[in-house]
């Protein structure tokens, strides 16, 4: 499968010398016209990308309006990443199709998949092929995926898993700590994956400062995602702040 246009313009940003900034908004959070002005927020702040997801509630008809708002207001592409069947929506452009590789449950790494791909065909979304990978401590995305967590402090275990992504023919793998988690993966186990992988690093859970966000993409990470400190404390000077350290200005 090659890539697609949102697949291509994310790319196509990272290969310019910095990290892409990927806006997450849980629309279980806050009502679909509080979620648009965070996205409209996140359009004017610079950021790149505008993502709807969540573990828990993050669909249905509070995913649809959400999804539906931001498309018709938002210039910025709308990218879905899943936590499960229920997230997948038409009104979107683009999402995550992710394997749990690190879950001890079989649904997650291929029985979701499987229910959600005809449905992904049928919204005529963008899927871009993904490993997800989840670390210390998990918070709620490694319980709902009953992850075997993979520890912090072991780079050539995550080295492992990345380099199987990669051979099974994903091309994007996201290192995630957890909504809400007290800080990101460590920038080692980022430089680890780049160096022995092709795959496109994605960090996401906490990543609570423009600082952090600017040592990860230092050390090779691609994009990141900033959700849960947005969510906190959203004005547009604070999302410039994460912009500029993302795209290393």
């Amino acid at each position: 499968m090659e890539p697609g246009k949102v697949e291509r313009y994310i790319c196509e940003r990272a290969s310019q010398g910095k990290g892409v900034f990927m806006g997450l908004i849980d629309p279980d959070k806050q009502s679909p016209d509080q979620a648009l002005q965070l996205a409209r927020r996140m359009e004017e702040g610079g950021a790149d990308v505008v993502m709807l997801g969540g573990s828990i509630g993050a669909q249905g008809p509070v995913l649809e309006e959400t999804a539906k708002l931001i498309k018709a207001n938002v210039k910025l592409p709308l990218h879905i990443f899943p936590g499960n069947v229920g997230n997948v929506t038409p009104h979107a452009d683009s999402l995550y199709f992710m394997s749990l590789l690190n879950s001890k449950n079989p649904y997650w790494i291929a029985g979701a998949q499987i229910l959600g791909a005809p449905l992904v065909k049928q919204s005529g979304l963008e899927a871009i092929p993904t490993a997800y990978l989840i670390f210390e401590p998990g918070q709620t995305a490694g319980w709902v995926g009953e992850a075997n967590l993979l520890p912090r402090e072991k780079p050539d275990l995550a080295v492992a898993y990345a380099l199987a992504a990669q051979y099974l023919g994903m091309r994007f793998a996201i290192l995630e700590s957890g909504s809400g988690a007290p800080e990101p993966v460590p920038v080692e186990m980022v430089r680890a994956i780049r160096k022995a992988t092709a795959l496109k690093v994605v960090v996401a859970g906490g990543v609570r400062t423009p600082e952090q966000a600017r040592a990860l993409v230092e050390a090779g990470a691609a994009c990141i995602h900033v959700g849960t400190s947005l969510e906190a404390d959203g004005g547009v000077e604070r999302i410039r702040g994460f912009a500029r350290a993302i795209h290393l200005e």
